[in-house]
């Protein structure tokens, strides 16, 4: 791809002879070297970065380098059908992609065009991919939950809406399962979600569709698909793509959820564009601003004040570990970037807990400001009392006797740790998460036998429900749990636990 000095003395004989009309050079160029996705461009004096610019054979290109002598371009088609001296014009415009509600329950790729089959978009606003953050003065402080229905998160690591919450573990430990159950349980709680796949096979993208249509969940979702297959620089322009989405039913004052699965692939894929473009590699051959390339994405997820829609974006993104390594560049990048992570480990995924949470290393900065009282009350000790239990059950691999407080730690967190498996497909409702974890703090189900304490808790709540209505709906209108549905809660329960134990 370097420019032979042949072809530069061409150029500048060109420009001689042509020197009258120098101004067209502004906004014509010619392509000087191309290959791998990306072209050399001598003219374009007026292009700008991030421009689109026009080539032959109806392929576009976006400004990615500005030379002292050259343009440098990625491709968004084959550059087989592009050869050296072919015409480039620029087109003024930066990318944009269509947004609105026509996109709901479509596939689309990075670029807005559906890929799903169901017929053309017909949306009637277009924005840009790229804009500045909303600033400190137009955002609001994150209080109000984004329930994930799953009962290890809620209770542990809450969600505020507006907040970013990074999904971090090695591959195959359930990182996307989480974002899938998230978006399910958003159904009929009035906020829209925005799944974008970076660099996955098209078949997880298919099955991931599936399920959400099977769950009804595509009736408030859009997918946003640049596959495995398809060319870097489509990958590259993704998450901002489904971000501009987003964004304008922010700015319609809606609540929106984006899940970017995974930003590692997409730094990978900005490195292979970065090295193609002959920029200075850094570490892991990372170019020096890769950490502005997800600061800039995930800045613009926030919750807008009132006067600007009041609307917003949580962002969760997904980040692959090797050999759960969080002290590598790009996790690390990500961390300090989001407002807490999820992390999954191998060892709880092997051992068969569902989802693989790391209590310890799993944070949530905005934490229980996004929670309900109800579960603040029930789950203020949890973490705690896991750290004992994992402390303890390591301390205990040594002994071979333990005194009968160390036993009751140890058996109180086993059932805490079967308390929190949770099937995948099947996110809970708060108050169930609330009740269950009332009986299993308060001791009730320390003497059942593990593969028990699923069924006692599924019929707890059933009973509840249907003997005493009136905790449930205490629990769903005020959100809190006061002293008397507290009271009323506890005896409910021990009720139960003597019928039960019969």
């Amino acid at each position: 791809m370097a420019i032979k000095a042949n072809e530069i003395s061409a150029i500048i004989k060109q420009q001689i002879e042509h020197y009258s009309s120098k101004s067209q050079a502004k906004d014509i160029g010619k392509v000087v070297s191309v290959g791998d996705g990306i072209a050399n461009i001598y003219g374009l004096d007026n292009a700008m970065l991030g421009e689109l610019l026009e080539f032959p054979h109806d392929i576009y290109g976006m400004v990615m380098n500005l030379n002292e002598d050259s343009i440098g371009s990625v491709l968004f088609g084959g550059d087989k059908l592009i050869e050296e001296g072919d015409i480039v014009k620029r087109t003024g415009k930066v990318i944009e992609v269509p947004v609105g509600d026509e996109l709901l329950g479509r596939v689309v790729n990075s670029l807005g065009q559906p890929v799903d089959g169901l017929g053309e978009i017909k949306a009637k606003k277009y924005r840009p991919i790229e804009r500045i953050a909303p600033g400190v003065m137009t955002r609001k402080s994150v209080d109000t939950p984004l329930e994930t229905g799953i009962t290890a998160i809620d209770a542990m690591i809450p969600i505020g809406r507006g907040q970013r919450e990074l999904i971090i573990g090695d591959r195959q430990t359930g990182k996307t399962a989480i974002a899938i159950d998230t978006i399910i349980n958003q159904k009929g709680k009035n906020c829209l979600c925005v799944y974008v796949a970076i660099g996955q096979k098209t078949s997880t993208v298919v099955r991931v569709y599936q399920k959400l249509k099977q769950y009804g969940a595509m009736d408030y979702s859009l997918i946003v698909a640049a596959n495995a297959s398809e060319l870097d620089p489509l990958k590259y322009i993704a998450p901002y793509s489904g971000c501009a989405m987003a964004e304008e039913w922010m700015e319609q004052g809606k609540d929106v959820l984006i899940i970017y699965d995974d930003l590692s692939k997409h730094a990978v894929s900005y490195r292979t564009l970065s090295l193609l473009l002959k920029r200075a590699p850094g570490r892991e051959a990372y170019p020096g601003d890769v950490f502005y390339l997800h600061s800039r994405l995930l800045e613009r997820a926030c919750r807008l004040d009132k006067e600007h829609g009041g609307g917003s974006i949580t962002a969760l993104p997904i980040i692959e570990t090797q050999a759960g390594d969080i002290s590598a560049y790009i996790p690390t990048n990500v961390i300090s970037i989001t407002d807490g992570q999820i992390f999954l480990v191998n060892d709880l995924f092997n051992a068969g807990q569902r989802p693989a949470i790391d209590s310890g290393l799993s944070v949530s900065r905005v934490g229980s400001s996004a929670q309900f009282k109800c579960m603040k009350k029930v789950s203020r000790s949890l973490k705690i009392e896991l750290a004992n239990y994992h402390e303890l059950q390591s301390f205990s691999q040594f002994g071979s006797e333990l005194d009968a407080s160390t036993q009751k730690t140890i058996n109180h967190g086993k059932v805490l740790m079967e308390v929190l498996k949770q099937g995948q497909y099947v996110p809970k409702d708060f108050t169930v998460m609330v009740i269950e974890l009332y009986a299993s703090q308060h001791g009730y189900l320390d003497d059942l036998p593990l593969e028990k304490v699923h069924p006692f808790l599924d019929s707890l709540y059933l009973s509840i429900s249907k003997l005493h209505p009136s905790i449930v709906s205490a629990l769903r209108k005020t959100r809190d749990l006061d002293s008397q549905t507290e009271e009323e809660l506890k005896q409910a329960v021990e009720e139960f636990k003597k019928a039960y134990n019969v």
